[in-house]
């Protein structure tokens, strides 16, 4: 049964790539191993939680369905951290994140190959909240003021 929801798993994040602007990480051992956990949490929990985060509570995760795949992230700043979703390189885009993300800390600042496609979710308020509930759920001290510029920098028009 988890070889067909792999299957479909496999189908549906080549389309969305597609769709985004993105391509599957050209690291096949890499973007297996998301794809395997993508599948392993839509057979348990009925919903394609990301596998690369720890959860105190999955069922409660899906109901939040922040970090349901494509994430939040993903569909506001183009950024997968679990490099399912990357560019020709094989790298996460971090180009609409803020200087503090941890993502653009790791690797700098990658370029969207792509600006004219996906982050479906890139409004002003979605885009603050994402930000202020980060720096909240990771500690990071940041001005609200700054939060908010960067949400009206990177905001879709």
């Amino acid at each position: 049964m988890i070889t067909i929801t792999l299957d479909k798993l496999k189908n549906y994040a080549e389309n969305y790539a597609k769709k985004s602007g993105t391509v599957l990480n050209p690291d096949l051992e890499a973007r297996e191993s998301v794809l395997n956990g993508l599948a392993k949490h839509k057979e348990e929990l009925g919903k394609p939680l990301c596998p690369c985060n720890f959860y105190p509570d999955k069922k409660e995760e899906v109901k939040r369905r922040k970090w349901i795949c494509p994430c939040d992230e993903m569909q506001i700043f183009k950024y997968c951290h679990c490099l399912l979703f990357t560019t020709e390189e094989g790298l996460p885009i971090t180009e609409y994140l803020p200087e503090w993300h941890e993502g653009r800390q790791i690797y700098g600042l990658v370029k969207d190959p792509s600006p004219d496609k996906g982050r479906a979710m890139a409004k002003y308020e979605k885009i603050y909240q994402n930000l202020k509930e980060h720096a909240e759920e990771y500690n990071v001290r940041v001005l609200e003021e700054d939060i908010k510029s960067w949400a009206e920098k990177v905001s879709k028009k």
